[in-house]
C-alpha cells in the first residue's frame, strides 16, 4: 500500500450548455438513435462553443468547486491539467487556467496522456503533496473534443463531447486517503486511437484525418476489455482490497458497452460501477471527474467509500489510483 499524505478535498465540473443528441446527429450523417445506443449507450454529448476551449471549461469547473465547497484556490501551489485538447501548443492549457483564476505564484503543467490524463494527474499531485514538496494541488481534465472531431465520420462523431471536471489534492491532517496507484503503455498501439500533427507517420503508417481524431475502435475496444480487467485486479492487490471491498470502480467513460463487457471480465460488477457516458459522450481526461461529479449529485458517492479510478485510452496507456474518497457532498 502507499504511504500517503494527501486527500482529495473538493470537487467541482462544468459542462457547456450546447446540447448534441441522437436526434442531431441523425441530421448530420447516416445513423439513428436505436443504432447509436445500441453501440454506445450515449444519447447526449455537450459542445463548446466556437469560442470557448478547453481552458475556459477548466476554469469553470474549478469555480464550481469553489462554489460547491466554499473553499479558496488562490493558494493553491500547482496547477495540472490533463488535456488531448489544450487551446494552444504553447503556452499550455494549466497556464490559462491560473491566469482565468488569478491565482499567484502556481506552478501550471499540462498532462498529454489522453483518457488516461486525469488519473495521472492524481497519482503527479499524490506525490507532489505526500512529499512535502506543496500542500494544494488543483487537478482538471478538460477536453473540447468536438473541435478535434470530423463530422462527417459516423464511427468516431457520435462518441466525442466536451466538458471539464476539477479536484483538490491537498495534504491530510493524518494518513491521506490514497492507497495504490499503477500505470502502464502500449506505444506500439498508437497508431489507434491519432490526432496527426507535426509527424506525418505513426509506426511506419502514414496519418489521416488532418488534425482531427482517428480511431481503430475494434482494437482499441480489444486492449481495453482485455487490459482494464486484468490491471484492475492488479490495482486491488496493491491497496490490499477485496473486489468486494470496492464502493465504486471508475472507469474511463469511453463506451457504455466496453464498459459493460469490461465489468463482466470482473472483478467488479457493474452495479458498482460509475460513468458519465450517457448524457456527456466520452470527454477523454473529462469523463472520470465528470462521473464522479454525477454520482455525487445522484446521493451515491459519499465520503470513506472505497474507490477504484483507471483511465485507459489513447498511446495506449492506462493508469490506476485506489482511494478512500474524502470530500465532503458539497453545496450542490
Amino acid at each position: 500500500m502507499l504511504y500517503s499524505k494527501s486527500k482529495i478535498t473538493a470537487l467541482g465540473a462544468y459542462v457547456p450548455e450546447r446540447i448534441l443528441g441522437n436526434a442531431d446527429l441523425e441530421k448530420m450523417v447516416d445513423t439513428n438513435d436505436e443504432w447509436i445506443v445500441q453501440r454506445t449507450g450515449m444519447r447526449e454529448r455537450r459542445i463548446a462553443a466556437e469560442g470557448e476551449f478547453s481552458s475556459d471549461l477548466a476554469v469553470k469547473a474549478v469555480e464550481d468547486l469553489v462554489r460547491r465547497y466554499g473553499v479558496s484556490v488562490t493558494d493553491a501551489d500547482m496547477i495540472l491539467v490533463a488535456t488531448s485538447t489544450p487551446d494552444y501548443t504553447c503556452p499550455s492549457t494549466a497556464s490559462r487556467v491560473q491566469a482565468g483564476l488569478g491565482i499567484a505564484h502556481a506552478g501550471a503543467m499540462d498532462i498529454n496522456a489522453a483518457c488516461a490524463g486525469f488519473v495521472y494527474g492524481l497519482q503527479l499531485a499524490e506525490g507532489l503533496v505526500t512529499s512535502g514538496m506543496y500542500r494544494k494541488v488543483l487537478v482538471v481534465g478538460a477536453e473540447t473534443l468536438s473541435k478535434i472531431t470530423d463530422y462527417t465520420d459516423r464511427s468516431t462523431c457520435i462518441l466525442f463531447g466536451d466538458g471539464a471536471g476539477a479536484v483538490l489534492v491537498e495534504r491530510a491532517e493524518g494518513e491521506g486517503d490514497f492507497a495504490a496507484a499503477l500505470s502502464g503503455t502500449l506505444g506500439e498501439g498508437g497508431i489507434h486511437v491519432y490526432g496527426s500533427g507535426l509527424s506525418s507517420e505513426l509506426m511506419g503508417v502514414a496519418l489521416t484525418g488532418d488534425g482531427c481524431l482517428v480511431q481503430n475502435g475494434r482494437e482499441v475496444y480489444k486492449w481495453a476489455v482485455r487490459t482494464v480487467p486484468e490491471q484492475l485486479k492488479v490495482l486491488l492487490d496493491r491497496a490490499g482490497w477485496e473486489a468486494a471491498d470496492v464502493d465504486w470502480f471508475v472507469p474511463h467513460s469511453a463506451n457504455l458497452r466496453m464498459i459493460e463487457a469490461i465489468c463482466e471480465r470482473g472483478p467488479v460488477p457493474m452495479e458498482h460501477t460509475l460513468s458519465s457516458v450517457e448524457f456527456r459522450g466520452n470527454t477523454s481526461a473529462a469523463s472520470i471527474p465528470l462521473a464522479l461529479q454525477l454520482a455525487l449529485d445522484e446521493g451515491k458517492l459519499k465520503p470513506g467509500q472505497r474507490l477504484a479510478l483507471l483511465g485507459f485510452g489513447g498511446g495506449l496507456t492506462y493508469a490506476g489510483v485506489a482511494l478512500r474518497w474524502g470530500a465532503e457532498n458539497g453545496k450542490g
